[in-house]
């Protein structure tokens, strides 16, 4: 494990704590509401809050986001009528925590109806692709929100490990695992629907 990362745990019951920030051209003061969020401008960057903390990611990477891109092939090639693969969606928790996930799988009846943001009970799996400016919120701020918000199943990428597919499953109030799925052998899972791949086959 490398100097400054998170070590995986079998439970995850905490989200890391991170003070709120105050970022040059951005309407209102910390901590901030969903609704000052509609206000920040469209710049590129990806907003989003844990208990009124602003967290701000730039735009992916080119390997990121074709990571993101093939993930996405793989589940649509066998999602089930009834439910519906998106990328980068807005996921509220409440009024002070909206998450914006790389990939969820939702309902396909409340991607219908749904016009900006989803409640966390929608999403039957969240996913997330681990870069150098997000591994420590993807590696255990988002495993204890996702937890904490109820959301059965959690995939976290980590394209450096070959790539390797890290599994949470909702276990009460906290996810149990994560199950390591590592390149050259076939993950083969059942939530949220019947799904088996190769993570070798995340990267080009």
């Amino acid at each position: 494990m490398g100097e400054g990362e998170v070590p995986d745990t079998e439970q995850v019951t905490a989200m890391a704590t991170i003070e709120p920030t105050r970022q040059a051209g951005i309407p209102g003061v910390p901590p901030f509401t969903v609704d000052d969020l509609l206000k920040f401008p469209d710049d590129g960057n990806r907003y989003e809050l844990f208990n009124g903390s602003l967290l701000v990611s730039p735009a992916p990477s080119p390997v990121h986001q074709d990571v993101i891109f093939r993930l996405q092939m793989i589940l649509h090639r066998t999602v089930p009528s009834h439910l519906k693969v998106l990328s980068t969606v807005n996921v509220r928790s409440s009024d002070k925590d909206l998450y914006i996930p790389d990939l969820v799988v939702v309902p396909r009846e409340r991607f219908k109806s749904v016009r900006l943001m989803f409640p966390p009970e929608d999403v039957l799996l969240a996913v997330e692709v681990v870069s150098p400016s997000t591994k420590t919120r993807d590696r255990a701020t988002k495993v204890g929100a996702y937890a904490e918000a109820g959301i059965p199943t959690y995939w976290r990428v980590e394209p450096t490990e070959g790539p390797t597919l890290y599994v949470y499953e909702l276990d009460g109030e906290c996810y149990r695992g994560p199950a390591a799925h590592k390149p050259q052998t076939m993950a083969s899972l059942t939530r949220p629907y019947p799904i088996s791949f190769d993570p070798a086959d995340l990267i080009d």
